[in-house]
């Protein structure tokens, strides 16, 4: 009997182990109880479902506008001024009618908008403006810059591109440390080639030119010599690569759309340029980039 009793108590012991080797197995292969393979995580625990994509939301309570002299309206009201006013942005311009009073109207627009940027600014100085902009707590800031990256005296004092992909990241990492939820818009560079290209057309806007607007593209605007095309040719390729700077760095951010290269694309007619250097956008072009915003922002989706 004692005998018995104990071989019961080995065949006992010995299920016992087996039962914990199978599950001890199943836990390491990752399988559930009807051997379908569970999500696990490195650390052999279930692994989170992964977050949402958060919605675009078209229409943001608030605008911070970031950039250069276009967004501060310069040369559209008078030569050689800002006029922010007119600005596709902010302004308050029922002819330019800005991105912030289509979103906000009039009168909302005039409280819960800020146009941050400055006439001159490079990409540079970029994340000193996005740390002023989340600041004011924006539901939706715009970006438009780059324009003076290549606007220099000389090609080769074009910012490199390298450099302006670092201070772009810098300034959305400004904006996300201050403001994580702010949904980002940001412009494409225009094309200075052909702003050139119309504007030289107007002899008025060449005598400003001379001023030194722009030398590495506007400078000796009537010399079609190898040297002056092949220097026109540097600037523009530079906007170019800058563009794809704008667009690869924001696909990164999910709250960040760019405009699928629509300004670079626009095709400003004399009618939409400065009348004092027919080279920035007068009230008309203004107008022009605040639709192409506005479509942007308000899409059921990023351009294409």
């Amino acid at each position: 009997m004692p005998e018995r009793a104990s071989r019961r108590r080995a065949r006992g012991a010995a299920a016992t182990l087996a039962a914990a080797a199978l599950a001890g197995s199943a836990a390491l292969t990752g399988c559930t109880s009807d051997g379908a393979p569970a999500p696990r995580s490195a650390a052999g625990t279930r692994s989170p479902s992964p977050s949402p994509t958060p919605a675009w939301d078209a229409s943001p309570a608030s605008v911070a506008a970031v950039g250069d002299s276009i967004t501060r309206g310069f040369d559209a009201c008078s030569v050689l001024a800002d006029c922010s006013e007119v600005s596709w942005a902010t302004g308050t311009d029922d002819g330019v009618r800005s991105l912030a009073v289509r979103l906000l109207g009039v009168s909302k627009a005039a409280s819960h908008s800020w146009n941050h940027a400055v006439s001159g600014a490079r990409m540079a100085q970029l994340p000193e403006q996005m740390a002023l902009a989340a600041k004011d707590r924006p539901e939706l800031v715009t970006v438009m810059i780059g324009a003076n990256d290549a606007c220099r005296d000389s090609v080769r004092l074009m910012t490199p591109v390298a450099d302006f992909r670092t201070s772009f990241e810098a300034s959305m990492r400004q904006l996300r440390a201050a403001a994580p939820k702010s949904q980002v818009y940001v412009s494409s560079v225009p094309d200075l080639k052909r702003l050139w290209s119309t504007g030289r057309e107007n002899p008025l806007g060449k005598q400003i030119w001379k001023l030194g607007i722009c030398r590495s593209m506007l400078a000796d605007a009537d010399d079609m010599g190898a040297t002056a095309v092949a220097r026109r040719d540097a600037v523009r390729e530079r906007v170019v690569a800058y563009n794809e700077v704008l667009r690869d760095v924001c696909a990164r951010d999910e709250r960040c759309r760019y405009d699928g290269g629509a300004v670079f694309d626009y095709r400003f007619t004399g009618a939409q340029l400065s009348e004092w250097d027919w080279f920035h956008p007068g009230r008309n072009g203004q107008a022009r980039l605040a639709e192409i915003a506005y479509r942007t922002v308000t899409a059921a989706g990023p351009p294409a």
